[in-house]
């Protein structure tokens, strides 16, 4: 099962996503995507882990190609991932090696590798953000992020069992 949960920065999507998941005492895995670049990042992932603490998760950290984190995963399909966050998995897909790639192949990629990730786990929860509600043009490489990380929220909002956006720390159902 794959639930999507939208929301704009800042917006409590990633504590009512952790939540979804309370109930599962076992088999639980944190994938996160963020590569750190300075302190802030730093600190927003100390906030992170702080707020994770106690809670069963065992971290998984995977910038890039997270197909290949099923390895970790128990075979018998008992996982239940918490994929925190589709901004920076696509941004670090989008310009890994210096370059920049095109939104398809990004959209394709990570839309790819998020089924294959799903079928192999019990259930996907999946952090995502709105980037592309405020109208403003930017530098073409920006334009391209927003192009690749809007199309993957709508082709994975078509897998997904449910779509959840998050507004001011109230959950608001789009899809169940």
């Amino acid at each position: 099962m794959i639930t999507l949960v939208i929301g704009g920065s800042g917006s409590g999507k990633s504590a009512y996503a952790e939540s979804l998941l309370d109930s599962y005492r076992e088999n639980k895995f944190y994938l996160a995507t963020m590569i750190i670049y300075d302190e802030e990042g730093q600190k927003k992932v100390d906030r992170h882990r702080m707020l994770r603490a106690g809670k069963g998760f065992k971290t998984i950290e995977r910038a890039t190609d997270i197909g290949a984190v099923v390895d970790e995963l128990p075979k018998d399909g008992s996982g239940v991932v918490l994929l925190e966050c589709m901004s920076n998995l696509t941004a670090n897909e989008m310009f890994r090696d210096g370059k920049v790639s095109e939104p398809g192949e990004v959209t394709d990629k990570l839309v790819k590798d998020i089924t294959f990730l799903a079928s192999k786990a019990k259930e996907l929860v999946i952090i995502t953000n709105n980037v592309s509600e405020d109208g403003i043009l930017y530098d073409e490489a920006t334009m391209k992020y927003i192009k690749a990380i809007s199309d993957f929220n709508v082709a994975i909002s078509d897998l997904a069992e449910k779509v959840v956006e998050v507004v001011v720390g109230i959950p608001i159902i789009i899809k169940e």
